[in-house]
């Protein structure tokens, strides 16, 4: 790994030498990047020497050192000088020959290296210096370290952890399908040209149209985890603790194997190592056996008595070693400066011994307080704030499922469940239910419920800013059977002292008292422009005004560590007026026209973040239009200026109407920014400024800024006098982001969707995209009516059907919440399996399925239960039936969503949307938590149910928390996209190298982030020619989305997709196959086959096919991929003309000219009608028919001689072609959108000149002039209309 990281770090000196770079390192790129770059420097006087420190810091490059292992020859490892010796530790303990050893240290020139240490801090460590690796005696903990590491070891390529999700391990299938041949690329010799070895046959249930959907092959039995048994035993023996006679020997505890030869042998671990001992399972005898083989590794002792275990634990790391990623998914231990470790956390060391409790608190905010002066202080800070966050979510989770099921203690054990709190491991635990009547004005458990998940948005947009200072609490937000539970850090000092004397700042009541604090005001100034907060004064119980700088929920509590907290943040966001009604306030007409304001479960649903950016973005563009009109217009006519504020002034208000600004669209075009600059600096331009600012909202008359009183609306507060007309204008604010919401951001998603700039395929991924729109999911039901009342609804079908099945599947998991809530844990199995056959199985009779030896005593205890008064609750869940489980999900969408579904069964919801019961299942699993047995489950039964109690293994957490970010690497790799759109392809390519060293060096080994970046890396090496690479990067950008997103994740369909291109570029065609059918077995099972995305898949296992001359089987899919795209992308596309022509070319490898002409005539007219005849396009279809009918004629003079002469005809051989493989790759390359240029330095070198070319054209202004000479770049690539 090390050698990894620390190449690109040279080739970024070389791109940090021009300025413009530089500035692009510190995030200063584009122009909403500003602000957090003026955060990041202390100082403006500061940041000239940050840059000039960085970019010295940057060309420390690497050396090599030589490292000795005991028994091993010395081996080369290249460092970076800001690498830690810790790292060294880690790279021994991932390669095969020293992986065993775990107690040892480094030596250079007999001093010990600190492991904290940088290398760069060492003296006399040089280039090609010898380091040692020197075997230390065990400690207790050092041992167990040992064989927890050495057990990691004999598991590594035992699926049961993946499957269970221990320690971080997932699932991934795609060796199954490379038959690991991609590694070796190039090297392998290729079978591409012997096309009989090649089995092209799909899977009989993957063929289009085929009805039966099965569930098996999403698990494909994997060579690999054949079981290789290097032990039969490893355990704790029974003689532990070592007695204290022992002890004084040096035992340290005794372990107890059977080795594959079935041999029991009892072996001690002392601290000079490990050696077997003279106990038997029944006699205690600790004296060393003879021979003792006493050795400092446990593997190296039983690789001496065990022969088998020598063999296979060889051939085990061989294997292990092969895969991708061996063992890196734990994350590496943070590295963290030397006083930092010196202070009470030991940060990043894990916490392997039992008891040792962190300080989870000291460890979130100590991390915060690192210095991030320059780019690696940034990197150092970024990474231990990763680490300590994944540690403590982690941790959370745990405690969460340990308070749940039952395991911890609580605080206030006296009172009843719902009200009780916990602690465990430094972390505070509460449950999601309304204690003490806390939320009752806002709703009661609903509330309390949607409380931490809003809480949770506002810790993420404060640590966002990371205002230094200001400190927010861990928070976890964890739903496990049916219960929510928080998570949180604790504030020192919190639990010795009542809260009234704790907060200082915010109001603990819901405003009834509030108080307010000097210092809290500076800091939250600082975060109220980045979240659009207004500052705004309330009265307290005292009707003295009170200032505050954000909601009044918001509280804030110095700690015994004199830090200044804030927390309950759940009213970050201002209200959402579409879900709150309230008397005497009228909504937009266009919230109306849709029924709005609707009575909501809570009264805390509020705005997206992502709606507020957008709202204020679209208010901006308001201004600057009205600005600049009202300037042209005072100065074309000064009489009627009057008149003209009045006028655009209402038009704005209106805003439903802008008439006046359609014009202003065409005049902004024309405006340049030095004109702006002028409306903003001439003193005559105030005015114009001044009611710009009134039309749009603006809480300055000087300049544009709007901000939000999220107090507004909140039951309990009140606003002093003088504040009336600021207060209505917030109110307006809030009726128009309310509007805006429904008239501007649900339209422009459906239009998105409409046009395939937006493809979801599943509700995870849908609720994504409503996301990025800051559309909350509550909306699902308006959203659902916008597209059924579309006129081209057909065209957007899927998106229809993806949001009735993520609409059925949550109001499900809303009743599923409360019904598990009644279930005792010895049921849980049984009533899990009957919700899910109330909602899924055909079998209309759903009883509760206990299982025969259990009936007997659950019957008695039953009867006994319901004697005791009340206590018959916990069977409740046994009389739920089909019929009553639909009529609660058509009750909940309706008044939740407030959509009328009107299913009464799932096989009417299947029948009436066009829905599957496999996607309804996986929707619902994931959702829930829920692990399901995989095998093929008949949901259409009408005699039995689908699941039986032992097809549910297990229930899994639910969790949310912060994600932190690596800033810097993602500006790196925002700037490496920008160049790649530019055309400067290598460029870009080198900071998309750098964004993945930083992402790496932030996040370890796997991230969504790092799966990103390397799907654009291979996409760049793949345009610029370098084929294996592009298959290198794209094979672990697969591996890591499965192992990161899920094996059946949207995006890992995508990189499958992406993979089987280059495979087949490189000649693996049957691996590109194998790939192929993966990814369309895949879509099958998350969305079914009428999607828009599938015509893509299916155009690509078409050229595929017809590359290996399977021409009939070509056709199936290729002819679904036309149909697919004709009803999605309308008849007359470009996309349904390529289509048609993919076709045609199969029909005439067939000789049948007839069909094949009929294609090409069809794809013909949409280009002529479309884009002209002077297009390319066109012409080159004008070119293809006329060779098809030259050939279909020739056929037929042939057909006709040999019907009038017989067998003595002459017959012309006529040229029937199997397709190049070039020919198929350049339509490959065609559908998939990518532009092909050939890596010759030449021609970037050329294409860049004439980027520059243009874009200096364009400044000057000469661009019509020269529009004929444009790059040919675009006519190569279909656009779609």
């Amino acid at each position: 790994m090390a050698n990894k990281r620390e190449n690109p770090s040279r080739r970024q000196n070389k791109s940090s030498g021009h300025r413009g770079d530089t500035a692009v390192m510190n995030g200063v790129a584009g122009h909403d990047q500003a602000e957090e770059a003026v955060s990041k420097q202390d100082s403006s006087a500061d940041a000239e020497d940050d840059n000039e420190q960085e970019v010295i810091v940057i060309q420390d490059t690497g050396f090599t050192v030589k490292i000795q292992a005991p028994g091993t020859e010395p081996f080369d490892l290249q460092v970076s000088p800001q690498e830690m010796v810790q790292e060294i530790h880690q790279v021994l303990m991932d390669r095969e020959d020293t992986c065993h050893r775990t107690c040892f240290s480094l030596q250079l020139d007999g001093n010990v290296l600190d492991n904290f240490a940088e290398l760069k801090s060492i003296e006399g460590l040089q280039e090609g210096s010898l380091l040692k690796v020197v075997e230390e005696p065990y400690t207790i903990r050092e041992a167990r370290i040992h064989v927890r590491h050495i057990r990691d070891l004999l598991k590594s390529l035992d699926p049961s952890d993946a499957y269970n999700g221990v320690d971080c391990n997932s699932l991934s299938f795609l060796s199954v399908f490379t038959d690991g041949d991609l590694g070796d690329t190039g090297k392998r010799k290729k079978k591409g040209n012997e096309l009989e070895q090649i089995d092209c046959t799909p899977p009989e249930h993957i063929l289009p149209g085929s009805k039966e959907h099965p569930l098996v092959p999403l698990q494909p039995q994997n060579k690999d985890w054949k079981p290789m048994q290097c032990l039969k035993v490893l355990t704790m023996s029974g003689w532990n603790p070592p007695p204290g006679n022992r002890k004084m020997h040096g035992d340290l505890m005794y372990l107890y194997i059977v080795t594959v030869e079935d041999r029991h042998v009892s072996i001690t671990a002392s601290t000079r190592g490990f050696y077997l001992n003279q106990s038997t399972t029944y006699t205690f005898n600790p004296k060393p056996a003879n021979p003792s083989f006493l050795s400092h590794s446990l593997v190296e002792l039983l690789s001496q008595i065990s022969a088998a275990f020598k063999k296979n634990f060889t051939a085990l790391q061989k294997k292990s070693q092969k895969l991708v990623f061996p063992r890196q998914h734990r994350h590496r231990l943070a590295c963290l400066r030397q006083e930092l470790i010196e202070a009470s956390s030991r940060l990043g060391d894990e916490e392997h011994i039992p008891g040792q409790t962190r300080d989870w608190n000291e460890e979130l905010q100590t991390t915060r307080e690192l210095s991030r002066k320059n780019l690696p202080e940034r990197l150092l800070r970024e990474r231990a704030i990763f680490k300590v966050h994944s540690d403590f979510a982690a941790a959370a989770t745990r405690g969460a499922m340990a308070v749940i099921d039952g395991n911890v203690m609580a605080i206030n054990p006296g009172e009843e469940t719902r009200m009780q709190m916990f602690i465990w491991n430094n972390i505070f635990f509460s449950l999601g239910f309304d204690v003490r009547d806390h939320y009752r004005e806002l709703g009661g458990d609903a509330a309390a419920h949607a409380a931490p998940t809003n809480d949770l948005n506002g810790v993420r947009a404060y640590s966002a800013v990371d205002v230094e200072g200001l400190y927010t609490l861990g928070t976890v937000v964890v739903d496990y059977r049916g219960y929510r539970v928080t998570a949180q850090s604790i504030i020192p000092g919190i639990l010795e002292r009542e809260q009234e004397q704790s907060v200082i700042y915010g109001s603990i009541d819901f405003g009834k008292t509030v108080v307010s604090h000097p210092k809290y005001l500076e800091l939250l100034e600082k975060t109220s422009r980045p979240l659009k907060v207004q500052h705004h004064a309330v009265l307290n119980e005292k009707d003295t005004a009170v200032e505050l700088f954000s909601s009044v929920e918001c509280k804030g509590i110095i700690g015994n560590d004199g830090r200044h907290y804030i927390l309950d943040l759940l009213r970050t966001f201002p209200p959402d007026l579409n879900f709150l009604p309230v008397e005497g306030e009228e909504l937009a007409p266009e919230s109306k026209k849709l029924g709005f304001p609707r009575q909501h479960r809570h009264r805390l649903a509020c705005l997206r973040q992502e709606l507020i950016e957008a709202f204020v973005e679209h208010r901006y563009l308001l201004f600057m239009k009205m600005a600049a009109l009202q300037l042209m217009q005072q100065k074309a006519n000064k009489d009627k200026t009057a008149a003209l504020h009045d006028t655009s002034t209402a038009d704005a208000e209106s805003e439903s109407k802008p008439q006046a600004l359609e014009t202003s669209e065409k005049l902004l075009a024309r405006i340049n920014l030095d004109f702006l600059w002028n409306i903003f600096t001439d003193p005559k331009s105030q005015e114009v400024v001044l009611n710009a600012c009134k039309a749009v909202g603006s809480i300055s008359n000087t300049s544009f800024d709007i901000r939000f009183n999220p107090d507004i609306f909140s039951p309990g507060v009140r606003f002093t006098d003088d504040s009336t007309d600021d207060i209505q204008k917030q109110k307006q604010l809030l009726k128009d982001a309310a509007a805006f919401l429904v008239s501007c951001q649900i339209p422009s998603f459906v239009k998105d969707c409409l046009d395939h700039s937006s493809l979801p395929m599943d509700g995870a991924t849908m609720t994504e995209a409503l996301h990025q729109r800051g559309i909350n999911v509550r909306y699902l039901g308006t959203v659902l009516e916008f597209v059924d009342n579309m006129p081209a609804k057909a065209q957007i079908e899927h998106i229809y059907r993806i949001g009735i099945s993520e609409l059925i599947t949550r109001c499900a998991k809303h009743i599923f919440k409360t019904y598990l809530q009644g279930v005792e844990l010895s049921a849980l199995s049984a009533a899990v399996s009957h919700f899910l056959n109330c909602l899924l199985s055909s079998f209309s009779d759903a009883v509760a399925h206990l299982p025969a030896d259990e009936l007997v005593s659950r019957r008695k205890s039953r009867k006994r239960r319901n004697r005791v008064p009340g206590g018959g609750d916990n069977t409740t869940w046994a009389s739920l039936t089909p019929s009553e489980l639909w009529k609660n999900v058509n009750s909940e969408a309706q008044s939740y969503y407030h959509f009328s579904l009107q299913c009464e069964s799932a096989d009417q919801a299947v029948e009436k949307y066009g829905l599957q019961k496999l996607t309804l299942l996986r929707e619902i699993s994931i959702k829930t938590g829920v692990q399901i047995l995989i095998k093929e489950y008949n949901f259409d039964s009408r005699h039995k149910p689908a699941f039986t109690e032992e097809d549910i293994l297990n229930i899994f957490p639910v969790v949310k928390h912060v994600n932190p970010k690596a800033s810097d690497a993602f500006h790196f790799f925002q700037s490496g996209q920008a160049k790649v759109q530019q055309g400067f392809l290598k460029e870009g390519c080198e900071l998309i190298n750098e964004a993945l060293n930083l992402f790496n060096n932030v996040y370890g080994a796997m991230h969504v982030e790092i799966c990103a970046c390397l799907r654009l890396l291979a996409r760049l090496n793949y345009i610029m020619g370098d084929h294996p690479e592009a298959l290198s990067n794209q094979q672990k950008a697969v591996l890591m989305s499965e192992r990161v997103l899920g094996i059946e994740h949207p995006n890992t369909i995508q990189e499958y997709m992406h993979l089987s291109l280059y495979c087949f570029a490189n000649g693996h065609l049957s691996t590109a196959l194998k790939l192929l059918y993966r990814a369309r077995y895949l879509m099958l099972v998350v969305c079914g086959e009428d999607h828009p995305e599938m015509a893509l898949l299916d155009s690509n296992i078409g050229l595929v096919l017809h590359g290996v001359m399977e021409y009939d089987l070509s056709l199936r899919f290729l002819e679904n991929a036309l149909a697919i795209n004709s009803k999605y992308h309308g008849p007359r596309s470009l996309k349904v003309a390529l289509s048609h022509h993919l076709v045609a070319r199969v029909y005439e490898s067939k000789a049948e000219f007839r069909s094949a002409l009929q294609h090409e005539k069809e794809g013909y007219t949409i280009y002529k009608n479309q884009v002209g005849e002077a297009h390319e396009k066109t012409k080159e279809s004008s070119e293809y028919l006329k060779y098809l009918t030259q050939q279909a004629v020739a056929l037929q003079r042939t057909m006709n001689e040999i019907y009038k002469n017989g067998s003595n005809a002459s017959i012309m051989p006529l040229k029937f072609t199997a397709p190049s493989m070039a020919s198929v790759l350049e339509q490959l390359n065609i559908i998939n959108g990518i532009i092909f240029i050939p890596l010759s330095q030449k021609d970037l070198e050329n294409l860049k000149a004439e980027v520059q070319r243009r874009q200096l054209m364009q400044n000057s202004g000469k661009i019509e002039e020269q529009q004929a000479s444009q790059l040919e770049l675009d006519d190569k690539l279909p656009v779609d209309d």
